[in-house]
């Protein structure tokens, strides 16, 4: 594992591992995920027209994580054992106990997902955000709410985990920009803490 990189966003917290998962290890988990997970196209509602998401997701976590994101409900699937050995790996790290992970696969460089934080109800007040990469590397850009001058980027490279927690949800979006660069195929799991919820499945 490279040693770990702590990104300068000043009213954020995040901190960056280039090389978490390594080895056959990585090459294992990116294809068992990209073959065996329930990948599906959901839509969100835009001027009364659906627009497919430009990429495919998932959601796995114990029961009751329900998440709910522009309008779509996300009940999730049972947890997979290799997503409980990737979770394994990281919660030690982030200092807590995740209950939910949301997967996304983005097949090319027009796969994408626009400027957003992950500030939802379910998520409490300051949330803790395990992102694990796979695959393809893709530019992951931070722009500050406030002052939208402010702006900072990351490679996403294949095995790398990022952990955002603190203040930073609250004071920064991020977003993964379509390329017109020829790019492998990504999966990205990002781990979460749903609020709420009782007990702890699979473990």
């Amino acid at each position: 594992m490279n040693p770990a990189q702590t990104l300068d966003l000043s009213d954020g917290d995040a901190i960056f591992y280039p090389a978490f998962f390594a080895g056959g290890d990585v090459d294992r988990l990116f294809q068992e995920f990209r073959d065996t997970i329930a990948w599906q196209q959901d839509s969100i509602q835009l001027y009364g027209r659906d627009i497919p998401l430009p990429r495919l997701t998932a959601w796995y976590g114990d029961e009751g994580t329900i998440y709910h994101y522009s309008g779509i409900e996300n009940v999730p699937e049972p947890w997979t054992p290799a997503l409980l050995e990737v979770r394994r790996a990281i919660e030690p790290l982030a200092g807590v106990t995740f209950n939910s992970v949301l997967l996304n696969r983005y097949r090319t460089g027009q796969d994408s997902v626009a400027w957003h934080s992950d500030d939802e109800p379910e998520f409490g007040e300051n949330p803790v955000i395990g992102s694990v990469s796979l695959g393809g590397t893709r530019t992951f850009q931070f722009r500050h709410k406030k002052q939208k001058n402010r702006k900072r980027q990351i490679e996403l490279t294949h095995g790398s985990l990022l952990i955002m927690r603190g203040a930073t949800q609250h004071n920064w979006v991020h977003q993964i920009p379509k390329t017109a660069k020829e790019v492998h195929e990504r999966l990205n799991l990002t781990f979460r803490v749903i609020l709420g919820v009782h007990g702890r499945s699979n473990t």
